[in-house]
């Protein structure tokens, strides 16, 4: 299955421009050609160009599966009608509101933050239709950045504790692996898009770091 490497807006950090939501993937509007034409090849996906509040940092505000949708409240109201037409939205607020980088999720089920409040948790169960379970990454809260989900495997940190190994496996329904991406950053979900079709990593990515990804997503 392909595996691309590229940068966008001249940024290594792919995960936090590309949010991919299900059967979707939300991109900033000004990319380039290339850069579509790679999304398009590799993650085999609907595209929808969108901005957040004025901000072209989709991976960090957006989070979702093809039931629902998270995202940071400096949505606007055009934003949120937007985001409608590809489930239901639930729209983050009280200064944890960066919901790509607060969840970590596929279609099983998701791992929130344990900075996001018990109700919070618990409506986006509701809104995503699937388990959701608070557990840190690495002893980290910033889950959405330190892994990358899809319905065939998850890559995490590579200090994930056994605990939360265990937690996530359950919840996500698939065997974790860790890893890095761009020559050694540990902040994989940061890093890397991916669908159950494909990935792209930032150009940074090494070799072995590609094989890792492939073999932890199950893209090969």
């Amino acid at each position: 299955m392909p595996m691309s490497t590229c940068d966008i807006l001249g940024s290594d950090q792919i995960g936090i421009y590309l949010a991919v939501c299900g059967n979707v993937v939300f991109h900033p509007n000004e990319i380039r050609e290339e850069t579509v034409q790679i999304i398009e090849n590799n993650l085999g996906l609907e595209r929808v160009p969108i901005s957040i509040g004025g901000s072209n940092l989709i991976g960090a505000l957006v989070a979702g599966n093809s039931k629902g949708l998270a995202v940071a409240d400096i949505a606007t109201e055009s934003d949120i009608d937007k985001l409608t037409s590809y489930g239901d939205v639930i729209v983050m607020e009280g200064g944890v509101n960066t919901a790509g980088n607060l969840i970590l999720c596929n279609e099983n089920g998701a791992i929130a933050s344990p900075a996001l409040p018990d109700e919070g948790v618990e409506i986006i169960s509701e809104i995503f239709g699937i388990p959701v379970a608070a557990s840190s990454i690495a002893g980290e809260d910033i889950v959405g950045s330190l892994g990358v989900a899809t319905n065939q495997g998850v890559l995490l940190h590579p200090d994930v504790l056994p605990d939360e190994v265990l937690l996530i496996e359950e919840i996500l329904g698939v065997a974790p692996m860790v890893g890095t991406v761009a020559f050694g950053s540990p902040y994989v979900g940061a890093g890397i898009a991916a669908s159950d079709n494909g990935a792209i990593t930032g150009r940074e990515t090494t070799g072995p770091e590609l094989n890792r990804i492939e073999d932890a997503l199950g893209l090969i």
